[in-house]
């Protein structure tokens, strides 16, 4: 038969449980405090360098844009151009429901990512002048994405994102911003 425990080990068990448990919690909020951080200091603990001259702010600028405008083309012309000349989704087309899901992303990451270098070009001036006639254009493009995912894109569909990204391509190689083809990862495409 067992002995009981003697009160003295019950108390230092105990202590020791509570010293572990202070421990531990301490570590937790240590580590979502220093990995979550406050909203207001979020950017400011993981911001990228900031460029300090107008030069380098310009230089940025196209970067991105090249970026930006490249993922785009390559999106573009990957999962919506090519598979439409491929007739990928024609009724009765294989992997339809597949081509058309990935040309409806492809259209919204399109969109989202001519966007965003629009918003690059802010930072050079002739960029930014050259650019603001696409606009429209760009717009244009906003609902596509749904079109394409349900399949009632058209020939007209697809050129006007050729047409877009054609133009975007000539406006950044005018001003020394030549954009080539980036394809994304299907896994930018989804997120």
């Amino acid at each position: 038969m067992p002995l009981p425990p003697s009160p003295r080990r019950d108390r230092s068990a105990a202590l020791r449980r509570a010293a572990l448990a202070l421990l531990l919690a301490c570590t937790l909020a240590l580590g979502a405090v220093a990995c979550g951080g406050s909203k207001k200091n979020a950017g400011a603990a993981s911001a990228s360098p900031a460029p300090t001259s107008s030069a380098e702010k310009q230089k940025f600028a196209k970067t991105r844009f090249v970026t930006n405008a490249g993922l785009a083309a390559g999106a573009t012309y990957q999962w919506i151009v090519k598979p439409y000349k491929a007739r990928g989704f024609d009724k009765g087309a294989k992997h339809r429901k597949t081509a058309l899901v990935k040309a409806g992303l492809a259209g919204v990451f399109t969109y989202n990512r001519l966007k965003a270098a629009v918003r690059n070009a802010q930072g050079d001036p002739t960029l930014a002048k050259a650019l603001a006639p696409l606009d429209r254009g760009i717009d244009s493009l906003k609902n596509l994405g749904t079109k394409l995912r349900k399949g009632e894109a058209e020939t007209a569909d697809v050129n006007q994102f050729q047409n877009v990204i054609g133009n975007v391509k000539d406006v950044g190689k005018k001003n020394g911003a030549e954009v080539k083809d980036q394809v994304p990862t299907t896994a930018q495409l989804g997120g």
